[in-house]
């Protein structure tokens, strides 16, 4: 999984509050900051995995999931594999890679797809997923997602409770991707306009 894009794109989506008006981005710092006050921790991703984790539980855990079938590897062996049988409208899978900061899981970025997709397919494309994904982590995590539109990227969908925000957003007309940070140990995001250009070039060089 391509780390660093990931980190681009997620990065792209926060430059949008400014791009778009001061109110949104306003309301967003407010909301962090009131979450990371409440002191509630809400570590919890999926599968049993969550934010905090230990590396070595986390590949235990993996490798337990792996002999009950439910896992596998994904594409080139660099992330996780999961199918998506129920979740979603459409069959999927979802692939997922953690990142660690002191040895704990810090941020889970995770690449949706459906499986059926071609690019002539509309009901496959990557708005129906988002909106597919959307849904189904509002009944999973709650329903008090903001929207975010960045006038690059499109819509985007955040989430903040207590130290977790998990983020929703398309890579492109295929992929889908929903980050979740522990906003405790994340570093600050820089909302500089001097980061728009290099970012966006930096994505569009690797597609």
């Amino acid at each position: 999984m391509k780390k660093s894009i990931v980190g681009l794109l997620t990065l792209l989506i926060f430059i949008g509050f400014v791009l778009s008006g001061c109110s949104p981005k306003s309301k967003y710092d407010r909301k962090l900051k009131h979450e990371l006050a409440s002191g509630v921790r809400n570590d919890s991703l999926f599968l049993g995995l969550y934010l905090g984790m230990p590396e070595k539980d986390f590949y235990t855990h993996c490798w337990q999931l792996n002999q009950k079938g439910l896992i596998k590897q994904g594409p080139k062996n660099t992330t996780v594999e999961y199918l998506l049988k129920n979740e979603l409208n459409y069959t999927g899978t979802m692939n997922f890679y953690p990142n660690f900061i002191d040895g704990k899981i810090s941020e889970m970025p995770v690449r949706f797809v459906y499986t059926g997709w071609a690019p002539w397919n509309k009901k496959l494309s990557a708005d129906s997923l988002q909106a597919d994904v959307l849904t189904w982590y509002k009944k999973k995590y709650g329903d008090n997602f903001m929207k975010v539109d960045h006038p690059e990227r499109g819509p985007a969908y955040v989430q903040l409770s207590g130290n977790r925000r998990i983020t929703i957003f398309k890579e492109n007309d295929m992929n889908v991707w929903a980050v979740f940070t522990d906003m405790s140990v994340a570093k600050p995001l820089i909302d500089s306009l001097k980061t728009v250009k290099p970012a966006v070039d930096s994505i569009k060089k690797s597609e």
